[in-house]
């Protein structure tokens, strides 16, 4: 069931005018031939649930085609709201079955009239598809003059059952760069060996070849600079001269 389907449904008929008609034949097959040429606003509300499978929460004691049972089935399930402007405003949400009565009152045994609200305007007002409205189905703007009230049926999307989350699977490079050491320099005690020799591969691979006389396994001012550089540019001012795992992250692509 859901909300959106009952309005697909509703704005599907938009335009059906005259009887007998879809709305009212349909009706008719399950309830008589008397109802092909009777009042169809809430036939229409029936209709459209019954197509969008929301019947059960449009149509909890069955099928209507009274504007009064229908109203007083929301009041028993104790969702009804009286049509004052209050109530529009806070508690009119798309999909609401709306009754109307033209005398003007809230009394459930005075209703005229019935349809769904398409959308709440915000101001007491409401946009709502009608059938029946000059013997067709058309959207109409309605105030709280001529409301007499309104229920929200409960809509409930279909939930999946819970599925418990896969676990994530281990990524051997991730794993690596775990162990990878903090690289920096030291002009005091240099920092020699092949994590060395491979910042420096990686470092001229990026774009920031480090100039070196030896065979790159020494840490340089050099490689201070052009880490510090390669730094600045991935955004990792956070580790600025120093090769932290999201910096040996960056620099095997990685991250």
């Amino acid at each position: 069931m859901s909300v959106n389907a009952m309005l697909a449904a509703a704005r599907a008929t938009l335009g059906t005018q005259g009887r007998p008609n879809g709305i009212t034949r349909a009706y008719a097959t399950r309830h008589g031939a008397a109802f092909l040429t009777a009042p169809w606003c809430n036939m229409s509300v029936t209709e459209w649930a019954r197509r969008s499978s929301n019947a059960p929460a449009v149509l909890p004691r069955g099928d209507r085609a009274y504007t009064v049972w229908h109203a007083q089935d929301g009041k028993e399930l104790r969702r009804w709201f009286a049509g004052t402007a209050d109530n529009l405003r806070k508690h009119a949400r798309p999909g609401a079955i709306v009754f109307f009565d033209w005398s003007g009152t809230n009394t459930i045994g005075a209703i005229d009239h019935v349809g769904i609200v398409e959308r709440n305007l915000g101001d007491g007002r409401i946009q709502t598809i009608e059938g029946n409205t000059g013997d067709a189905c058309r959207r109409r703007v309605r105030s709280a003059s001529v409301i007499a009230g309104f229920w929200c049926p409960p809509y409930e999307e279909p939930t999946k059952p819970s599925q418990p989350k896969p676990k994530p699977e281990r990524d051997w490079m991730e794993e690596i760069v775990k162990k990878l050491p903090a690289l920096y320099y030291d002009g005091d005690k240099p920092l020699t060996g092949w994590h060395v020799k491979t910042l420096t591969c990686l470092l001229e691979a990026r774009g920031y070849p480090v100039p070196t006389t030896v065979d790159g396994t020494v840490f340089t001012r050099h490689h201070d600079k052009q880490l510090r550089e390669f730094q600045k540019a991935a955004g990792l001012s956070g580790e600025a001269g120093r090769t932290g795992t999201r910096t040996w992250a960056a620099l095997l692509k990685v991250a």
